[in-house]
């Protein structure tokens, strides 16, 4: 067993991270989707209390354990309290108010239940994806408003009103924290594959100033998504793909960066810092994914990022075939860019120039990246002139780290 932090400050952050969003999401299967307040509110007590405890007493043996037992402690005396609240003023009650249940308990099944259609229930199509994901980064990842600020790259106060506006939509919903049925799976999977990509995307492409790569987030849509292939019901072909695709990505993210958190190209990278074990288990949903006839978009990203673990001397046309056919399915900026690049190391930067014009992606800085990239070798001037807009468009201090190093490369071979 792993050896426990001497300090309750550097454990607790941890803990909040890993059990915050499972605690709460057990708790709205008591109070329901309408007091979810309540629920965040205890867990939250928790913690405060977790952080007054273990410094006088030192960190317990268990410290989970110990945060679940007082958890389920503050249930009870809360709904011990409700109880006689309602006795002595029963006729003013409203109706409305959470239930008790006899039964609360913590434990694997129940946490891995609830997380799973708490999921559901946050991934709701009412609210925009935006709205989704700042929700998932709160309520299933127990971020705060200033760090979905930060990760939105806008102000704390327009994330507050956008939160507020979405946890009033969650009110209004019927659905309930109980047992999900085929017909809600159906109908919102889509939208819950699709806000675990953007909050996998928004670890692995951090928007942030300070940080290129934000492995918590990372970490946080696989969790997310492991539980759904560990349900019958949300265990699909999509679900597999995007898992695989997840795992092939985070298998790279130790080599994307350098020791001063400086990002490193792909052609640059240190294939020996792969981590081996995350490249087998995207095989290994990969695999899976192919039981169904469907062709989704995280099918063809999830081969392109297996391509890219591989040294196969077909790489880049297989690499090319699949992004031609995603570039079908949704097209986006990104993907374009990605086929460019592509499509350069099979017929050459000069022909890739000609495909990239053909964008006008003219305010974006990834576009005048890869043109940078493209002409370096033909013009180092017209590549100079490219790097230069990059590094005014991108809201990214990494990235202009990165870009810098290159003009000045760039400019000790002119």
């Amino acid at each position: 067993m792993a050896e426990l932090p001497a300090s309750h400050n550097e454990l607790l952050p941890h803990l909040f991270r890993q059990e915050y969003a499972k605690m709460t999401a057990v708790l709205c299967r008591h109070f329901g989707l309408k007091h979810i307040g309540i629920a965040e509110d205890i867990a939250s007590d928790t913690f405060l209390k977790a952080s007054e405890h273990w410094a006088i007493n030192g960190i317990p043996e268990n410290p989970t354990a110990w945060l679940y037992t007082v958890a389920k402690n503050k249930t009870k005396d809360y709904f011990r309290h409700l109880s006689v609240f309602e006795t002595k003023i029963k006729n003013d009650i409203n109706s409305d108010r959470p239930k008790q249940e006899n039964d609360f308990e913590f434990h694997e099944q129940i946490i891995s239940d609830s997380q799973l259609t708490m999921i559901f229930a946050v991934c709701n199509p009412s609210n925009n994806s935006e709205s989704q994901i700042a929700l998932a980064l709160q309520i299933l990842c127990g971020f705060s408003v200033d760090e979905i600020a930060n990760a939105f790259i806008t102000k704390a106060e327009t994330i507050k009103k956008r939160l507020q506006r979405a946890r009033n939509n969650l009110r209004n919903d019927n659905f309930q924290i109980k047992t999900l049925s085929k017909s809600e799976i159906r109908s919102r999977q889509e939208t819950v594959l699709q806000t675990l990509y953007l909050l996998f995307n928004e670890g692995y492409f951090s928007k942030s100033n300070n940080q290129f790569i934000r492995k918590e987030l990372c970490s946080e849509a696989i969790r997310l998504n492991l539980i759904l292939t560990e349900n019958p019901l949300t265990n699909t072909p999509q679900t597999n793909a995007l898992l695989a695709l997840m795992c092939f990505q985070s298998s790279r993210i130790e080599a994307r960066t350098n020791e001063k958190g400086e990002a490193i190209l792909f052609n640059e990278q240190d294939k020996n810092q792969w981590d081996k074990s995350l490249i087998e288990k995207g095989n290994y949903f990969l695999v899976n994914a192919t039981n169904g006839n469907e062709i989704s978009k995280y099918h063809l990203e999830a081969g392109i990022a297996y391509w890219h673990t591989t040294d196969n001397k077909d790489k880049w046309k297989n690499i090319l075939q699949l992004y031609n056919q995603l570039i079908l399915i949704e097209y986006s900026p990104i993907t374009a860019l990605n086929r460019t690049f592509v499509f350069s190391k099979i017929y050459g930067h000069e022909k890739a120039i000609l495909e990239a014009d053909k964008l006008n992606l003219s305010d974006n800085d990834q576009y005048h990246a890869l043109l940078g990239y493209l002409y370096a070798k033909s013009d180092i001037q017209i590549a100079i002139e490219h790097y230069e807009k990059a590094i005014k468009l991108t809201k990214s201090n990494t990235e202009k780290q990165t870009l810098k190093k290159e003009i000045e490369r760039l400019n000790e071979l002119g």
